[in-house]
Order: C-alpha cells, then sequence, then structure tokens
C-alpha cells in the first residue's frame, strides 16, 4: 500500500483471491473483464477503500464493495475481509447457479477431444 491508501488493481485482485495469479488479473483489466465503476481501467489503476468493481472470472460475475486494502495474497479468511459482494450481484449469482444446476450444458460432460469411438458414435447420430 503506498502513502495515500491506495493498492494497484491487478495487485488486490490477486490479493482478495479472484484470480490465481496477478497475471491473470492483469490480463482480465486489460482485456475489460474488470471494471471500476462502471469505467474500462488499467492494471495499474489505484484501488481505494469505498471503490465498487465489477469483476468477471470467466465462470463467475461479481460486483464488490471494496472494504480494506492488501498487496499481498494470504488465507482465503482474510481475502473474505477485503470486500463485500452487493446484494444484486448475490442473488445474480445464485440464479446463474441454479440455472446451471437445473440446464446443463450439452458438451459438459465432454472432456478434451474425442476419440475415435467418440466420432463414430457422433456419425451415427
Amino acid at each position: 500500500m503506498n502513502e495515500n491508501g491506495s493498492v494497484r488493481l491487478d495487485k488486490w485482485l490477486w490479493a482478495a483471491r479472484f484470480f490465481k495469479t496477478r497475471s491473470l488479473a492483469t490480463d482480465a483489466v486489460d482485456s475489460g473483464k474488470v471494471k471500476l465503476g462502471g469505467d474500462k481501467v488499467k492494471p495499474a489503476r489505484a484501488v481505494r477503500i469505498g471503490d465498487v468493481l465489477d469483476i468477471d472470472n470467466g465462470s463467475d460475475r461479481w460486483e464488490v464493495d471494496v472494504m480494506n486494502l492488501s498487496e499481498v495474497r494470504g488465507p482465503a479468511t482474510v481475502a473474505r475481509n477485503l470486500y463485500e459482494e452487493t446484494d444484486a450481484s448475490v442473488a445474480r449469482r445464485a440464479e446463474v447457479a441454479e440455472h446451471r444446476r437445473l440446464y446443463r450444458e450439452p458438451g459438459a460432460d465432454i472432456k478434451g477431444r474425442p476419440t475415435k469411438r467418440d466420432r463414430r458414435q457422433l456419425g451415427k447420430l
């Protein structure tokens, strides 16, 4: 944390455990999957307490309020204290999880490339 009470966005995302590595966090911010107050930002942008972030980490979409700052990655219990998820975000994620549970993606059971036997069976259909 620097002297004016802010942390780089990519470091904060990594410390809050939204992304497994800092480079993944940087790539997500660069590609526009992380927005600060609804605006596209750069990885070096300073995050302050009270900022609202919209985060899409590939599997989930979060809307969080920044509650604390940290540059180091710690245990998940500590990381959970860095942010507070908005009520709308909690409801949306629960709805998406329920939808996934009820309507499974047809290709979700297929792992990797089909084998020769799989291709023959697909051809018979």
